[in-house]
């Protein structure tokens, strides 16, 4: 996906089809409907990452080493910011709008990167790994809260959708050290 364009258009295919899952997910208490808005997210996640970490593999010097430690990393900070919800209780839902705020900054900065071709660097993958970690702190808290046990399909995709994104701008962050 050399062409800027067509990345944006994929990353949009992406939201979409993401979007679509969580409502299906949420709005049904059939679980088959809802294992299918899992795995028709699965299937977008998998589209977007299997490439990008192929050429990973293929480009970069010592992409298994740089991959594993993103992974740890990535695992980490997932289980401790999980961790802080669980021992604390506390409700993360005021971060929404905060949230919310910043992946349309996000988005506003990946668009004017792509139209006007200045990259977007290092501080603004450490920006993006602050959004996710703020989205799993939101997502687990939801997870407590607002699901009740027999909604954990629609819980598990939006938890899985905060923890492949801190992924994706860890990896980012390895890569820029090179």
């Amino acid at each position: 996906m050399s062409n800027t364009f067509s990345w944006l258009l994929l990353l949009g295919a992406f939201m979409l089809a993401t979007n679509y899952a969580e409502k299906m997910a949420l709005q049904t208490a059939d679980k088959n409907k809802q294992y299918l808005a899992y795995g028709i997210y699965i299937l977008a996640e998998a589209l977007i990452f299997v490439p990008l970490l192929g050429i990973i593999i293929d480009f970069v010097p010592n992409s298994e080493t740089l991959l594993t430690k993103a992974a740890i990393v990535t695992l980490s900070l997932f289980t401790g910011l999980s961790a802080v919800v669980f021992i604390t209780k506390k409700d993360f839902s005021f971060l929404k709008s905060i949230l919310t705020i910043g992946f349309f900054l996000a988005i506003g900065l990946i668009i004017a990167g792509a139209i006007f071709g200045f990259d977007l660097g290092l501080w603004f993958s450490v920006g993006m790994c602050v959004l996710a970690a703020g989205s799993i702190l939101y997502q687990t808290s939801n997870l407590i809260h607002n699901y009740s046990n027999d909604q954990y399909i629609p819980a598990a995709l939006g938890l899985f959708a905060s923890l492949m994104l801190l992924f994706w701008y860890i990896i980012q962050i390895f890569l820029s050290r090179d």
